[in-house]
């Protein structure tokens, strides 16, 4: 019983306690660049996720054959696989996707939210907590990241998902779209908003 209550904790601590973006603070760089929509942002999740539960599976699996003094370039070598397979993809299946998302998914190799899993969860724990730790993180990266795309393609474009939302209405009556918000500069504002809103909810983690 033990095992799975802590299972749980592994795979749910991520979606807000320990929340990889707005509690550890990881990951900013990606939430700045790929948010201003949100098809791409949905995207960039889904891979992130995928990237993060599959290396850390397989660095649990071999963990104990790896020599400590090249741990790391071991730990890249498997990232970069795997984002090699995820780009591979995204331009067989959605390549206008791909062609928005450019650098950022091979930049995924560089992610702190993954070479952080890996070092401090993967590398000392068996492969079911591994996995469940890595789609916890991914999951909660790509929440945040969701978040924030909807609110600054809603604001910013008056769409999401490429499709007006904002009735031609509002626009006759002087409605204008906050162009400020598909600036990387209103990300980082929103996701500053959600971390003080988070905080509010989580007295614990006030300093």
């Amino acid at each position: 019983m033990a095992e799975k209550i802590n299972n749980k904790s592994v795979l749910l601590n991520p979606f807000s306690k320990n929340n990889p973006v707005i509690v550890q603070v990881l990951g900013i760089c990606s939430v700045l660049a790929v948010t201003a929509k949100l098809e791409p942002a949905i995207v960039m999740g889904i891979s992130v996720i995928a990237v993060l539960a599959f290396s850390n599976v397989i660095i649990s699996l071999i963990r104990n054959t790896i020599p400590t003094n090249i741990r790391i370039i071991v730990q890249l070598v498997v990232v970069a696989g795997l984002v090699v397979i995820v780009d591979q993809l995204l331009k067989a299946y959605t390549y206008d996707v791909s062609k928005q998302l450019s650098v950022f998914i091979g930049l995924i190799i560089t992610n702190c939210i993954l070479m952080g899993r890996l070092e401090a969860f993967a590398m000392a724990n068996k492969p079911w907590p591994s996995f469940l730790d890595g789609v916890g993180n991914g999951i909660g990266y790509a929440t945040i990241l969701v978040i924030v795309a909807f609110f600054r393609e809603l604001l910013g474009s008056g769409t999401l998902l490429g499709y007006q939302v904002v009735p031609d209405s509002f626009y006759a009556h002087g409605y204008v779209n906050n162009g400020l918000m598909i600036l990387p500069p209103m990300a980082l504002i929103v996701v500053a908003c959600i971390i003080w809103i988070h905080r509010i909810f989580n007295k614990d983690l006030q300093e």
